[in-house]
């Protein structure tokens, strides 16, 4: 603020460049979205709760498949994870702030109304984006509502945010280490967030030239993807997946850093094989870049480029398998304790590893067109997202909130999220690989009255999901209004359990586990 002395109440936050304020409010606006997101999500599954047209028109039912995609992946799941980076990244490198404080709060300050803008939609004459989250053309193009061209801007706005916010984490860590900080000596997390960001200085333009040519599709004549006009519609899915697919790694690769860090601690033990968590990141990174179109197997692309995309898609399981065996390995044998962050760390490796073999499944191409389009790729993903991104963040809340605010939360109250989100979770996404295995297509508002046992089941699964993560805001609260103070090291004594541990940083490694006396 110059020489006015510092900013009081709103002003506080609007003109901040502190990394931790940045970093808070990326939390709070990405926790505002994930509640907005899991409101549009509970539409879906109240219209599928019983075959037939209950709730919702068919029109609004399709708005919200496509804004519940759009709102998690951009406004809740990657602001999450760039809060995260915001408020640990300089401190894990030991860096006074981040390198490009101005542009942090911008890159911050422009998401709120990126997202108004889209949300805003809804409320426009004809509707808001009806096409799917992945949008496809002519869908969203020749036959979309007016309202498509806020949502053109609005991802425009996400996109610059997303660059300038991965501009500033490569500037940070690769300039602003301390003393002695060598590259393999950061934490996984700082690792897995360099990667995350040059991922998304690498794919976030083309998204941008993606819905720039449907603009001009759509106002000035052109045709990118009208036949037509000797445009292609199969255009638009390679460019689309060609920014999609990294995109999903952006989403994972800091849950693989967040997990890395909590394992270890509650294991007590070093992470087992940390230069090969980090080769093993760069690989996935790299291979998201020649996968993209395995989700179009079905648009009839030449044999050879189908075994092309099937046998890159399967090597990305290598790496994969690899960090799990290190988590694994992590484990076995350490000094183990169940508090709330590792409950969530175990449940990651687990589900996201029944995510990853129904992804190797749909890898396979010739199976892929029974499995294209059905609940079993809903399945899929959401194995991968919820548990994995989600279940990482709350993960990591747990893990850091008492460095954030200095109070510890209630242990009983965080162990009864974990349950009762890793109940909801099942209930709401394990049935849906029955039901699309046996052919019930995604997207649709209506089915077959041989599903509604299992959607029904899916349905209750998701409220509860939903209600559990209400709990989730009343447990964050409570922690940051008050509570027992944690200590300078929080997790050197969980639970009670007596050791002796001589361990000044917060990122320490133990040589060997300590004794439980």
């Amino acid at each position: 603020m110059g020489d006015h002395g510092p900013a009081k109440g709103f002003g506080r936050w609007l003109f901040t460049t502190n990394h931790k304020d940045i970093g808070s409010m990326y939390l709070w606006f990405s926790f505002a979205m994930f509640l907005m997101g899991g409101v549009f999500a509970l539409v879906i599954r109240a219209e599928l709760f019983q075959p037939g047209l209950q709730l919702v028109e068919p029109e609004f039912f399709n708005q919200m498949t496509t804004m519940h995609g759009l709102v998690m992946v951009f406004g809740a799941v990657m602001p999450a994870f760039v809060g995260l980076a915001n408020w640990m990244i300089p401190m894990m490198v030991g860096a006074p702030d981040m390198a490009l404080p101005r542009m942090n709060n911008w890159s911050f300050w422009i998401l709120p109304f990126a997202f108004t803008l889209l949300a805003s939609t809804l409320l426009m004459e004809g509707g808001g984006p009806n096409f799917g989250w992945t949008f496809y053309a002519p869908l969203s193009t020749t036959y979309a509502p007016p309202s498509v061209t806020y949502f053109i801007f609005a991802v425009h706005i996400m996109g610059a945010s997303s660059i300038m916010g991965s501009i500033n984490i490569i500037a940070t860590i690769l300039n602003m280490r301390a003393p002695g900080m060598t590259l393999m000596k950061m934490p996984l997390f700082v690792w897995t967030w360099l990667i995350t960001a040059y991922l998304l200085i690498a794919v976030m333009p083309v998204l941008a030239g993606c819905v720039t040519m449907m603009l001009m599709d759509i106002h000035f004549g052109t045709s990118f993807f009208s036949a037509a006009g000797g445009g292609d519609p199969v255009l638009f899915q390679h460019v689309f997946w060609f920014f999609g697919h990294p995109e999903v790694y952006i989403m994972i690769l800091p849950a693989f850093g967040i997990v890395s860090a909590i394992i270890p601690t509650f294991a007590r033990k070093p992470l087992f094989g940390y230069a090969s968590m980090v080769y093993a990141t760069a690989s996935i990174a790299f291979l998201s870049f020649i996968v993209w179109a395995h989700h179009m197997f079905t648009v009839g692309m030449p044999i050879a480029g189908e075994l092309f995309f099937m046998y890159a898609t399967m090597l990305i399981a290598v790496p994969t398998g690899v960090k799990v065996f290190n988590w694994v390995s992590t484990m076995f044998r350490g000094s183990m304790t169940f508090e709330t962050p590792m409950l969530f760390a175990i449940a990651f490796v687990i589900l996201f590893t029944i995510g990853g073999f129904s992804g190797l499944m749909l890898s396979i191409a010739p199976a892929d067109f029974q499995y294209h389009d059905t609940y079993f790729v809903v399945a899929h993903f959401h194995y991968v997202l919820v548990p994995g991104a989600v279940f990482s963040i709350f993960a990591a809340v747990y893990y850091w909130l008492p460095k954030w605010c200095g109070n510890m939360y209630d242990e009983r109250l965080g162990k009864a999220h974990f349950w009762l989100s890793f109940v909801g979770l099942n209930l709401t996404f394990f049935p849906m690989h029955f039901v699309g295995l046996a052919g019930m297509p995604r997207r649709i508002p209506d089915y077959a009255l041989q599903f509604a046992d299992f959607n029904q089941i899916a349905s209750m699964g998701a409220f509860l999901f939903g209600f559990s993560q209400v709990f989730f805001l009343f447990i964050v609260i409570k922690t940051i209004r008050g509570g027992e103070k944690a200590t300078d090291a929080v997790w050197d004594n969980p639970e009670g359990l007596e050791w002796t541990v001589a361990s000044p940083a917060p990122y320490h490694t133990f040589t060997t586990p300590p004794p439980v006396k």
